[in-house]
């Protein structure tokens, strides 16, 4: 179809040109637009329908302007513009806009000026698609006869005629430079080309941006091309690019399309994963297979990672059937990523199950194997498979087999393995920031800090993670002072390096030096995370700084920062240990999602402050919600049963730790049934628990057997405690808390001697007791005592009180104060 096109025209400056000559590679011509066509004009603007790369046009022009018979000067003026174009494209059109007083133009236009002529050439920098519109420009004064004309450029590429809907332009008339300055109209037919399937996966394979997919797409649908799958599946593999692509956009389209292909709905799948979107991912899954569709290995990944991320172990299992039923279960890609998912779930037994069952394994396979192990923290099985790929010899180690592995090295303390790796690293590998960071941590968490520190410095490029692996080594290893010299040097501080910095304090009771940081840490404006708030509420519990933890609360609230589970259940912890029992069941009661570790929060917590009725409920409600116990929520209960004296209660909750709860009873939960048997007196039982334990480890014996010795100490069990001592004596002669308890047992039963032989004993084989420890937070200083420290400004007067609070709570009278005191003074003797 032919319409008719005006144009008002004035040309200035050409010679050379015979009137009426045409050009089929293209025109160049300065125009004053004023378009009408069919009778409407359009004298801003005209919407153009092509796609031409920078290079193209350039080379385009330069051959356009050789063709056209212009005088050598214009030419080689013209050329050379053009070649400053093509070395510095921005720079040059940066000069030449300004010159133009153009300000962010959609096309850059060039200025060439000659010695007896002038031409201005605009030359389309950047591809158009359906649906951008072009402005003209207006010039400056030029001298010409045209002057503020606004100009455009067309051209036609003879190889790609799609790419130029504009098909030909059959014939403009030039005019010499004598040209009155009334405008000529000159008459162009013009073929308007209607877009095709084939120029449309063009503009799709030529899209840079989501406005242009925009612009195709709107032209796409008008066509009729939206049911073409070719043309749907470039539009949503554009919207699954991470960088350039659109959620909303791509869903809006997969909603509007009728029966999706199975590639869109791999693409929707991949983007919700990629976005952490799971539930969407199972519910995408789920409408695929009421389609009829079938998945292939490319959707299983996605879908099984999503269930693995959601910890949905009956989703798993199921969806495991369905692959081994549609035989992808024979696919590597697919029983690579099922793999994975038990190892997500916890199920690494599955995962062995599958990997043993596999004809062929990757390098991916060995991978996920041994990094599931780590993850479930079974370390020598790792370190076993690793030792098996090594046999085998079909895959070397990567990257990511040596990181994994090195992790389990890191956890068991393996230095003569991670040595071997290293070595491996130097002479095969090569090192890469994650596997430098790897080593660097195994190194400084296995004591082996000069070797940490030296891969640290000649490491060429340090990231956050090397300075926080290095700083954590520095602070396990106690140097505090070394690790905050490093953090001061650090060119990076996220908020891991500040929360490892702030935890090393914490961790070695510096307390004011780590809420000092924090309070640096606001000043440089880093925003603490949860884990920051955390290991502070650590502290202050540690410590009993209930002031100093409700500052961290009410910072909490006045941050608006959300307060999770995790958050949650260290304000509960926190609380609890500084004794403010209803506040802590506050803080639970309003905690949304309660998990397991919140539930032994509470429970800990009840039963330290003797609320041993309330934390048997509290279990009991857990039960009742389906919350599953833990081997930690037992010490709770069995600690709570030992306060409040329920012998039969404590009985019954450890025999089903093992029977209902599958829980294998340790040494903490049987030193809390001995204190429990040990408080009624039931001495005999306790050590009969006691002797069926076998026990091979030295300090669980005399863990156990100490929580005995204290009880023969409260029931004055001389016999018993004798007997327990010199077995606990001949195991760890140098344990000052076996020869401790022993003179506490005879300093209850009067005997001074037998006492002060003891403790000439400990003399004799150079046994120091470490002196006690104990703080109070008073006006929010944290105060700390040590036993017979008498270094504290006001220690005379704390004597005096705690000597007037003491003999209060015996119910003393002036006439017994003085054998409290001659009883006290032996006391401070034995316990020295």
């Amino acid at each position: 179809m032919f319409e008719e096109i005006k144009w008002v025209v004035g040309i200035e400056g050409i010679e050379g040109l015979e009137d009426g000559e045409g050009f089929d590679d293209g025109v160049l011509v300065p125009i004053r637009l004023d378009i009408e066509i069919d009778g409407q004009s359009f004298k801003d603007a005209f919407t153009w329908n092509r796609s031409v790369p920078d290079l193209e046009v350039v080379v385009f022009a330069k051959k356009t302007v050789k063709d056209l018979k212009l005088p050598p000067a214009f030419i080689t003026q013209s050329i050379q513009d053009l070649n400053n174009y093509e070395s510095d494209p921005e720079e040059f059109s940066k000069t030449l806009c300004k010159d133009l007083g153009i300000d962010n133009p959609e096309s850059w236009t060039f200025y060439f000026k000659g010695m007896d002529c002038q031409c201005a050439i605009s030359i389309l920098c950047s591809p158009i698609y359906p649906g951008d519109v072009l402005h003209s420009f207006e010039l400056k004064h030029f001298d010409c006869a045209c002057a503020s004309s606004k100009i455009f450029q067309f051209f036609k590429h003879s190889q790609s005629s799609h790419m130029l809907p504009l098909s030909i332009i059959r014939r403009v008339q030039f005019i010499s430079r004598h040209f009155s300055s009334s405008p000529h109209l000159v008459t162009v037919p013009i073929r308007i080309s209607k877009p095709t399937k084939k120029s449309c996966i063009e503009y799709l394979r030529n899209c840079k941006s989501m406005e242009q997919l925009k612009r195709i797409q709107s032209q796409i649908f008008r066509i009729g091309l939206e049911g073409d799958r070719d043309i749907i599946n470039k539009l949503m593999a554009f919207c699954a690019d991470l960088s350039l692509g659109n959620l909303r956009y791509a869903e809006k389209i997969f909603d509007y399309v009728q029966d999706p292909s199975l590639f869109v709905y791999n693409v929707m799948v991949k983007m919700y994963a990629k976005r952490g979107l799971l539930r969407k991912v199972l519910l995408l899954f789920q409408q695929l297979r009421e389609d009829q569709l079938w998945p292939d290995n490319f959707t299983y990944p996605f879908v099984l990672k999503a269930i693995g991320c959601l910890r949905d172990v009956g989703q798993g299992e199921k969806l495991h059937g369905f692959v081994v039923k549609t035989g992808m279960n024979l696919d590597n890609y697919v029983c690579n990523s099922l793999m994975d998912m038990y190892s997500e779930l916890g199920n690494v037994e599955n995962a062995k199950k599958l990997f043993d069952e596999m004809t062929t394994r990757d390098s991916v396979s060995w991978n996920v194997m041994i990094s599931g192990y780590v993850g479930c923290r079974r370390f020598e099985d790792a370190i076993n498979t690793f030792r098996e790929m090594q046999q085998e010899g079909n895959e070397k180690p990567d990257e990511a087999t040596v990181v994994s592995t090195l992790s389990a090295c890191t956890a068991l303390k393996n230095l003569e393995l991670g040595d071997e790796i290293h070595n491996y690293v130097r002479k095969e590998l090569g090192f890469t920031p994650r596997i430098d960071n790897a080593l660097l941590d195994m190194y400084a968490k296995c004591g082996c800090l000069n070797i940490s520190r030296n891969i640290f410095d000649e490491m060429p490029m340090k990231n956050v993670i090397c300075w926080t692996s290095m700083i954590s080594g520095y602070i396990n290893c106690g140097d505090l002072r070394e690790a905050r010299d490093l953090f001061d040097k650090s060119p990076v501080r996220d908020v891991v390096l500040w929360t490892a910095m702030i935890n090393g304090y914490v961790q070695f009771h510096h307390f004011d030096d780590a809420v000092a940081l924090f309070r640096e840490m606001q000043i440089q404006k880093v925003k603490p995370d949860k884990f920051t708030v955390v290991t502070l509420l650590t502290g202050c519990a540690q410590l009993g700084a209930l002031e100093q933890g409700k500052w961290i609360h009410g910072y909490l609230d006045e941050n608006r920062i959300t307060i999770d589970v995790v958050v949650g259940t260290a304000l509960i912890e926190m609380y609890s240990k500084c004794g403010c029992v209803d506040k802590s069941l506050e803080i639970f009661y309003e905690l949304e999602d309660k998990d397991t570790a919140s539930w032994t929060s509470i429970i800990c917590g009840l039963a330290m402050n003797g609320k041993t009725s309330e934390a048997l409920r509290l279990f009991s409600e857990m039960e009742l919600v389906g919350a599953k116990p833990d081997d930690i929520t037992f010490i709770g209960v069995l600690s709570a049963c030992s306060h409040g004296g329920l012998v039969e209660e404590g009985r019954r909750f450890f025999n089903s730790m093992k029977k209902v709860y599958r829980i294998e009873p340790k040494v903490e939960h049987y030193g809390c049934v001995v204190d429990l048997l040990g408080r009624a007196g039931l001495l005999d039982e306790a050590e009969e628990l006691i002797q069926e334990i076998s026990i091979e480890n030295c300090e669980i014996v005399v863990s156990l057997y100490g929580a005995l010795l204290s009880a023969c100490r409260i029931h004055n069990n001389v016999d018993m405690g004798e007997r327990l001592a010199k077995k606990l004596v001949n195991i760890e002669p140098c344990d000052s808390s076996i020869h401790a308890l022993l003179a506490n047992i005879y300093a209850s039963a009067d005997r001074w001697e037998d006492a002060k032989k003891v403790r000439r004993k400990m003399k004799e084989l150079g046994v120091k007791k470490m002196p006690g420890c104990s703080s109070i937070e008073v006006d929010g200083i944290v105060h700390e005592f040590l036993v017979g420290d008498p270094s504290h400004p006001e220690t005379i007067e704390i004597r005096s009180m705690l000597n007037r609070v003491s003999r209060q709570l015996l119910g003393l009278k002036e006439s017994q104060l003085m054998s409290f005191d001659n009883d006290t003074q032996h006391c401070n003797f034995v316990e020295s």
